[in-house]
């Protein structure tokens, strides 16, 4: 029962980018200038990394996508919880399991922000993005994007 008043320290991290070299960024509604990409926390229960990649996508950006169309790098990061979130979690819990997922577009679209979450969002060239979002994580996957992706995202 404890585990439904908090959440599970196990989520996701989308990297959403266009074709034309561009990264989806979002701007956190709790942050100081906390930019990021599709982020999310896993349900209790016996939700899957894919599943919940592809909600948080919905959620957070209004894009419906199959499961088919994420790519799971296979990847997972282990952080520490930055210390203002900590109270979300269950008492003790310090370090959050995050895998990684990235979704290529044709072109960049509008999206629909749930503002209680996110105030912005911008379609950020590669080398840019990975200097503007604040988690390390983050920034790491936008990095290895450049390898993963396209040529077109490659050279941007």
């Amino acid at each position: 029962m404890a585990e439904k008043l908090y959440k599970r320290p196990e989520s996701v991290l989308v990297v959403v980018y266009a074709r034309t070299g561009k990264v989806l960024l979002l701007k956190r509604a709790d942050g100081p200038d906390y930019w990021q990409s599709v982020t999310g926390s896993m349900h209790w229960g016996d939700e899957q990394p894919l599943a919940t990649a592809v909600r948080e996508l919905r959620e957070e950006t209004g894009i419906t996508v199959s499961p088919q169309a994420l790519r799971d790098w296979r990847t997972s990061n282990r952080y520490v919880i930055f210390p203002e979130w900590r109270h979300k979690y269950a008492p003790g819990t310090c370090e959050n399991t995050e895998h990684v997922f990235s979704l290529e577009l044709p072109e960049e679209v509008a999206v629909t922000l749930t503002p209680a979450e996110h105030t912005d969002y911008a379609w950020v060239p590669l080398a840019a993005a990975a200097t503007r979002v604040f988690s390390w994580t983050n920034r790491q996957a936008i990095e290895a994007l450049a390898g993963r992706a396209p040529r077109a995202v490659s050279s941007a």
